[in-house]
Order: C-alpha cells, then structure tokens, then sequence
C-alpha cells in the first residue's frame, strides 16, 4: 500500500512538470572581428542568467561557427525561436533565416529582428554617454545633431526601420539624428556629417547602430568629426530586448516552420 502510494505521488510530482520551452537560438551574422563572437558570447550568458532553464543556443548567417545551419541540425526535431541579432528587416531576415529554418527538422518559429524597438534607443542614448555625450543647454542645442550610423541594405523595408530609431533617439536626445550607412544605402556617415555642418550644426556624434563590433562600425566610428559612440553590444537592454522578441514569437504567428 505505502508503495503504491508513493508510485502515485510521484506520477502526480511528474505531471506537473511543465513540459521544456523552446530553444531560443541567436542568429548572429557574423564578422571576422573577434570581438563579435566575444560580445554575442557575453549576451548569451547574460540572457541565461535572466532566464535560467531556457536553451539558448546561437548561430550565424556566415564567416562565424557555429553557422546556423549546424545549430540547427544539432537541435534534431527539437522546438526553437530563431531570435535574429538584427536591427532592421532586410534579406537576411526575410530570406536568409527562413532558407535555413525550412531546411532543418528542427519545429521552429522566427522572430523579428531587434529593431526598431524603445529598448534599442535607451541603449543607443546609454552608449552616446558612455562615449563623452552630453545634454546640450539651449545654445549647443542649435549647433547639435547625431548621425545614426547602421550597416545598411537595398531592402527598402530596413530603411523605413532605421528613420524609426533615428526619429525615436531625436526624441530621446532633443537634437535632429538622421541614418546614415556603411553600404548599400545612402549618405554615408561622412556625408550625413558635412550635410549638418552646412546646416550650422558643427557639433555632431555618431551613435553606432551595430549589435557588436566589426568593420562597418569602425569604419563609420572612424568618419566621426569627434565623439562616438561604441556598439549596442551586450548592454543589458539587448538581453531583455531578445527575450521580449523570444517570448513575442511565442505568442504570434510571425513565422513559422514545422
């Protein structure tokens, strides 16, 4: 009988245990600058310290392993959110990630890119201090203004991504930002600075719109008149941002595979 009983009260214990949730899966686009692979790795652990027990896993669209593709078929048929470490909608988020989510056995579901978002601002806003900004006093402020420098693509829907962020940080900062690119689209960060100082506003920063460090955002740093700001990086707002587009996926039907 106490056998029974205990069979019985550990089928109940059993039962009640909720089922495992999905993986969560980084989708980084990788960069042969090392201190990419080390800025997603810190995001990674911040994000497993903010939700313990949820699987995160990360891979990349290229030239960083593990390649998405790998991670993916390490998950066999397991269940995933593909979390994108992108800023804006373009074709790597359109085609790119769908390609190889279609391709795997692994039952899962795409989130949306990071940006544009409010935390992607506070961050962008928290970067710019970090990097000498400060609150400009009615004067300066005629004589201020910030170039959003992003990576840039053809897909018109990224643009209309980032003049959002740009118009939300002019919000924050009380100064014009306008978006400026690393390629693909136009002006360049140089170009974006000179069209200010015509303007009579010589006293521009540049806020790096990079998830992490790499070529595009030294390049464009490197285009600043004087301050800039260093990338999004694994500031804690990125790791409650992924989680916020993880568990939105959750409850949407953004995109998904079986």
């Amino acid at each position: 009988m106490t056998a029974h009983l205990m069979n019985r009260n550990r089928s109940s214990r059993l039962g009640t245990r909720r089922p495992a949730p999905p993986a969560l899966v980084l989708v980084g686009h990788g960069s042969r600058d090392p201190r990419a692979l080390s800025t997603v790795r810190t995001l990674m652990e911040r994000i497993r310290e903010l939700r313990p027990g949820l699987p995160v896993h990360l891979g990349h669209i290229e030239l960083n392993e593990p390649l998405l593709p790998d991670t993916l078929a390490a998950l066999g048929t397991g269940d995933a959110v593909l979390v994108p470490l992108l800023l804006s909608r373009g074709h790597h988020v359109k085609r790119d990630i769908p390609k190889a989510a279609a391709a795997s056995s692994a039952h899962t579901r795409i989130a949306g890119p990071l940006g544009p978002h409010p935390l992607l601002v506070e961050t962008l806003y928290e970067r710019l201090v970090e990097a000498g900004w400060r609150t400009p006093d009615a004067a300066e402020r005629r004589t201020s203004a910030v170039v959003l420098a992003a990576a840039g693509s053809r897909d018109p829907d990224a643009a209309v991504d980032t003049r959002r962020t740009a118009g939300l940080l002019a919000d924050r900062l009380g100064v014009p930002v306008v978006p400026a690119y690393a390629s693909a689209s136009a002006p360049t960060v140089a170009a974006a600075v000179r069209a200010f100082a015509a303007r009579g506003r010589p006293r521009v920063a540049v806020a790096s719109y990079f998830t992490a460090p790499g070529r595009f955002a030294t390049e464009c740093a490197a285009a600043a008149p004087g301050l800039a700001s260093p990338p999004l990086g694994a500031h804690p707002a990125m790791a409650h941002l992924t989680l916020h587009r993880y568990d939105e996926a959750l409850t949407t039907t953004l995109a998904a595979t079986a």
